[in-house]
């Protein structure tokens, strides 16, 4: 290699062409870390091994999958030991470290501080409280399961018996249903991640009609990542049902209390999530049979009742009803033929009499004896000689019809009646 001149003092100045060797950056690192102070930071143990003196383990974050390697001196350790394990969660005092040749970073803890269940538990208590505050757990939010789901999503263990459990007794209870299965790590630095990341890509799928987190039992420690705010948070975001069976009947990590329905264990979850096909046919046959129970009691109450009414006298001969009304029709209707037939009669002897009077009085009538009426061409009466003039037409109407006359006698006096003094017609 050659020469490039000096190097530069700040990191700032190095260029593609003036570089710093990895020599000369390895000690800088360590120097500045070498400044930094101590800290206590908590996390859960993993690869908990021992070499000599002292212990190695991998402290990782419980929500992200995140870890540091930290290095214990066997003394600092001595006091809680007997009682740590993989999975357990520590607090260490720790300084950083890091190593040129290998260009790794590590802790070098002076003193440990055993996380105990009963501050696990209070911490979850904590969480729960907040959680329940927002509402998170509240019944009105929890949507009911479908009765019978054509696809069903699990999450489950990559091994283990939660997928047997719920696979094989849903089957066998309901043959026809189909899964969806999301194989994910249940424990460790990846349970949540790959749970949170399960649940959402299932509740994304339009087919998938409910969703089952299932795992099988384990240690407190172990179920963790089911109490985790993150994976509570999701599953309460989740617009599919969700059904939560983890662990056993007394285990009730958070994600219990957000989901839409709690199973004791991953098979009762298989009883929850389809129905069982026999108690199904057992309960239609039984309502079937009620039904037609139903049906032939209602027939039978109905005919006796029909029979009952047909036994009475007034339907056994239905006339019975009509007959006495029939008999005052018929007497009306007779009342009322004579009533209007002497009506009548009376009435025509009446018109007969009123008809002779009328005869007897009528002009017509008078005709008939040999009388005349004379009247004037604009339709007046004559009743004196005095009222026409010599060579006035007349009309002269009798019995059976009218003629005309004209008058050639001049007017005089009346005379008594057959004295002379006529008028000669003219036709």
């Amino acid at each position: 290699m050659t020469a490039r001149g000096p190097l530069p003092l700040r990191a700032a100045d190095t260029t593609p062409d003036r570089p710093w060797p990895v020599r000369h950056l390895a000690p800088k690192i360590a120097d500045y870390i070498a400044r930094m102070p101590p800290v206590w930071v908590e996390g859960q143990v993993l690869n908990l091994k021992r070499w000599n003196s002292l212990y190695f383990l991998t402290l990782r974050d419980t929500d992200l999958d995140m870890s540091l390697s930290v290095t214990v001196p066997a003394g600092a350790i001595a006091s809680v030991a007997d009682r740590l394990s993989d999975g357990s969660h520590l607090v260490v005092h720790a300084r950083p470290r890091y190593h040129e040749k290998r260009g790794e970073l590590t802790f070098a803890a002076d003193a440990v501080r055993l996380v105990g269940l009963g501050e696990l538990l209070a911490r979850i208590e904590h969480l729960k409280g907040v959680l329940g505050a927002e509402g998170l757990f509240d019944e009105d939010r929890k949507r009911p399961l479908p009765f019978l789901p054509a696809v069903v999503g699990l999450v489950c263990a990559q091994q283990g018996d939660a997928e047997h459990d719920v696979v094989s007794n849903a089957r066998a209870r309901w043959a026809a249903v189909q899964f969806e299965i999301r194989r994910v790590t249940v424990q460790g630095p990846r349970a949540v991640p790959e749970v949170t990341a399960a649940i959402a890509e299932l509740d994304a799928d339009p087919r998938v009609e409910v969703i089952v987190v299932a795992r099988g039992g384990g240690s407190f420690e172990d179920l963790l990542p089911f109490s985790n705010e993150a994976l509570v948070r999701a599953a309460a975001a989740c617009r599919t049902p969700l059904i939560s069976a983890i662990g056993h009947h007394l285990d009730s990590p958070l994600l219990d209390l957000v989901a839409d329905w709690r199973a004791s264990t991953p098979t009762d979850a298989a009883k929850r999530v389809v129905p069982d096909v026999t108690e199904e046919r057992a309960r239609l046959t039984q309502a079937r049979h009620r039904a037609r129970a139903a049906v032939l009691g209602r027939l039978t109450r109905e005919q006796s009742t029909l029979d009952h009414w047909r036994g009475r006298p007034v339907l056994a001969r239905p006339v019975t009803l009509v007959e006495p009304h029939q008999l005052a029709l018929d007497r009306l209707v007779d009342h009322g033929r004579r009533t209007v037939g002497a009506a009548l009669a009376e009435a025509g002897i009446a018109t007969a009499r009123l008809a002779a009077q009328v005869r007897a009085l009528s002009p017509a009538a008078t005709l008939d004896r040999g009388y005349a009426v004379v009247q004037r061409a604009d339709g007046a009466v004559v009743r004196d000689p005095a009222e026409v003039a010599d060579g006035e037409p007349l009309a002269v109407r009798v019995a059976r019809g009218r003629f005309a006359v004209t008058v050639s006698t001049p007017a005089t006096a009346a005379q008594p009646e057959g004295s002379a003094g006529r008028r000669t017609p003219r036709r």
